[in-house]
């Protein structure tokens, strides 16, 4: 019969070889907080040309969408969502999800000499679109027109 000492051993390897060493992976659950939930924020993409205002109500956040095929926007409600590294809304335009995700990080918009605080992924409906944003909080650096 094997020793008992024996048995251990191997055991004892696993263990310490699954054991994560502090520092390695973030622990991380703290909300991200570089943009306040009573800021409106700005979201722009070109290739097609968009635009997505939030702003926060009393009642909740509500966006306004628009293109070069609705100029003037279709407004709707947005849920807030803070994660570890941004935040996100999500709602209904027309009876498709929308989803925007907004995260820290230099964006340009490739069409000016503007620099924006943040880069933005929009889903609605099936096609997903990319670019900047800024918020009433951190306003985009460079021209003032477009």
């Amino acid at each position: 019969m094997p020793s008992p000492l024996r048995l251990t051993a191997p055991l004892v390897l696993l263990l310490a070889a699954c054991s994560q060493t502090p520092g390695e992976i973030s622990q991380d659950t703290q909300a991200f907080d570089g943009i306040a939930a009573e800021a409106s924020i700005s979201v722009l993409g070109t290739e097609p040309f968009w635009a997505l205002e939030i702003a926060p109500e009393s009642d909740g956040h509500t966006a306004i969408y628009s293109s070069p095929e609705n100029l003037e926007g279709a407004r709707f409600a947005v849920d807030r969502f803070a994660g570890n590294n941004g935040v996100s809304f999500s709602g209904t335009l027309d009876g498709e999800a929308m989803s925007a995700a907004i995260t820290p990080g230099d964006c340009s918009d490739g069409m000016s000499d503007r620099s924006y605080p943040y880069t933005a992924t929009v889903s609605l409906g099936d096609s997903t679109l990319f670019g900047c944003a800024y918020t009433s909080d951190e306003p985009f650096t460079g021209d003032e027109a477009s």
